[in-house]
């Protein structure tokens, strides 16, 4: 499933966004043009997908901080989404895309809300023009409502619809029975959004952890030495990409990972280099050097998410590793949608022979505004100009 479009009003500097988003997607922007607030929002509603939107509301302080300038007493979203004809089959749905709409409403002046509407629908098979929605979901304030096949209603039980989270998250219990509404929660569940990674000298990431089965890279980073354990060994693809890339990066110098055991259970990484004679602990490894095996583990995961975000991918790495991020960028997003904000030109002229879909972020007004830059005139530009350059210059702004 990828995001074919989406539009938000009332989140953060969000005050009315549409986006329209490929399967490579690169945000650009200085920084406070409210880059990063478009993936929070993302990270939002895959938290509420879960069952976790009162939890990520409460961590940021309660609605109030995210209504756009204290100005609205509400968020909204409608998420158009597209899927392969194959996953359209095994979801069961009609056509290759479905619509989901949610508003959380502020309750009163304070920080407390309520989600009051949500509708979940796709192309109606049984509508000979087509241009008809079926419902599978639908909730109006407190009452809810699931649809079969035959659009026939199943009214949701009163005690089981809270105020504070979405009938989403519960409607997609196999008890209620729709393969579809449980097939779109589990893909918008899926997004990982990555801002924030912590990868400094005291750092969780930099210590021995318990050893144990993970196969995806959490929001923070801070388990990626079991990731890396677990796929590092049992993926012959995963180690070469792996392996591939730090050369790449550091040269034929490097050997490879191991993962020697610590105390109490837990394993190590450490990095073989064929000069030296000890191997490199992750205790000693840069931040730089930490941070790349992180964006290369996520990029390279054989089992990736409906969705991957990453703010500024670009953050304390040597411009010459950009060519290759930017190289399993394109990969992945061959299984995936892949997402970068950034605010470095040189990010954007990393991409050599693939033009990934550039948004330009800008501020005007107190809010923020994309635009997606595509058509004749990029084109034209293009043939004498990098994408980079076109950003320092500012004419992507103009266009």
């Amino acid at each position: 499933m990828k995001i074919k479009s989406i539009n938000i009003e009332g989140f953060r500097s969000l005050k009315n966004v549409d986006w329209n988003p490929g399967r490579l997607n690169v945000i650009i922007g200085p920084n406070g043009t409210g880059k990063s607030n478009l993936l929070r929002f993302l990270e939002m509603l895959s938290a509420a997908a879960k069952g976790r939107l009162a939890r990520y509301i409460q961590t940021a302080g309660g609605i109030k901080p995210l209504l756009w300038d204290g100005q609205t007493d509400h968020i909204s979203c409608r998420l158009e989404t597209s899927f392969s004809e194959t996953a359209a089959e095994e979801a069961g749905i009609c056509g290759e895309s479905m619509i989901y709409e949610a508003l959380f409403r502020q309750i009163g002046s304070g920080s407390d809300y309520r989600v009051e509407n949500e509708l979940l629908s796709a192309a109606d098979c049984d509508n000979n023009n087509g241009n008809e929605l079926h419902s599978y979901l639908q909730r109006k304030k407190q009452e809810g409502f699931i649809y079969d096949s035959n659009q026939k209603e199943l009214i949701m039980p009163a005690d089981a619809i809270l105020d504070d989270e979405l009938l989403l998250a519960v409607a997609a219990s196999p008890f209620a029975g729709s393969k579809q509404i449980s097939y779109f929660q589990k893909q918008l569940a899926s997004w990982m959004i990555y801002h924030d990674m912590i990868v400094h000298q005291d750092a969780k990431i930099r210590q021995p952890v318990i050893s144990r089965y993970e196969t995806r890279v959490a929001p923070d980073g801070q388990n990626l030495i079991s990731v890396l354990h677990t796929l590092y060994a049992g993926s012959r693809e995963f180690k070469q990409s792996i392996d591939s890339a730090i050369r790449a990066a550091f040269g034929n110098d490097f050997e490879e990972l191991i993962f020697p055991p610590a105390a109490d259970q837990r394993v190590q990484l450490r990095i073989r280099w064929s000069s030296l004679k000890h191997e490199q602990t992750a205790t000693d490894l840069s931040d730089g050097t930490l941070y790349f095996l992180l964006l290369m583990t996520i990029l390279n995961n054989p089992n990736q998410p409906a969705l991957i975000a990453i703010d500024e991918p670009e953050t304390g790495l040597h411009p010459s590793m950009l060519p290759i991020i930017a190289e399993h960028a394109v990969e992945a997003a061959q299984r995936t949608q892949v997402v970068f904000t950034t605010h470095s030109s040189q990010f954007l002229d990393a991409f050599y022979n693939t033009k990934p879909v550039t948004t330009v972020a800008s501020w005007s007004n107190g809010q923020t505004r994309f635009k997606v830059l595509d058509g004749e005139e990029l084109d034209y530009w293009l043939q004498s100009y990098s994408l980079g350059s076109l950003f320092t210059s500012g004419e992507l702004e103009d266009m």
